[in-house]
């Protein structure tokens, strides 16, 4: 995604501003990527540039350089002095109507109902000398982060809480749920994220 914004800057004539010191990069970045293979409606991509051109302006440039199923709703000034961070991020998950059932609807219930969830992440030990089989993960309750999850016309619906100490991952919801790969009908989609300037 961002290689595809760094060229349609390019060829738009917008100059992207880059940081100071002996390896400059420029000042572009999505703040919540999106997981492997998951679709999204809704990004956003922070970016400094150079020059004194409108919104609108930077948004009709910019829109005529996008390739295709790549289209920019809007461009908005923010104030550098603050950071925009996600709080809440929703997702679709497409089921094959053949996996809707009672049982389904019965782990989505248990999750609801549950006053922990707890999961295993693989521990960043990018900084370690020695990497240590038997403690390279480590357990966390998700549960806190789940906001809510339903079905809805054949799709799982589900919203995330973000916060500052993490999130729930969809990868884990579908695992909690025991959704494997063959019992999607379509790519997970995200469809809404919510954010806050901090």
């Amino acid at each position: 995604m961002l290689k595809i914004f760094h060229r349609a800057f390019a060829r738009a004539g917008l100059k992207v501003r880059h940081s100071q010191g002996f390896n400059p990069h420029p000042k572009i970045s999505l703040p919540l990527p999106r997981p492997v293979g998951v679709e999204s409606d809704d990004e956003l991509l922070c970016v400094q540039v150079s020059g004194d051109m409108s919104e609108s302006q930077i948004k009709e440039k910019l829109s005529e350089q996008l390739p295709e199923g790549c289209e920019l709703l809007s461009v908005d000034f923010a104030d550098t002095a603050k950071s925009i961070q996600p709080c809440s991020v929703a997702y679709v998950v497409p089921v094959k109507p053949e996996y809707i059932n009672d049982k389904l609807r019965a782990r989505i219930e248990h999750l609801l109902a549950s006053e922990s969830l707890i999961v295993k992440r693989p521990k960043d030990t990018k900084n370690l000398k020695f990497e240590i089989r038997i403690s390279n993960f480590k357990t966390l309750d998700v549960r806190p982060f789940l906001k809510s999850l339903e079905l809805d016309n054949g799709d799982i619906v589900v919203e995330c809480k973000v916060t500052s100490s993490g999130s729930i991952r969809i990868e884990e919801i579908l695992k909690l749920l025991e959704i494997e790969a063959e019992t999607l009908a379509a790519p997970i989609k995200r469809t809404k994220v919510h954010w806050q300037a901090a």
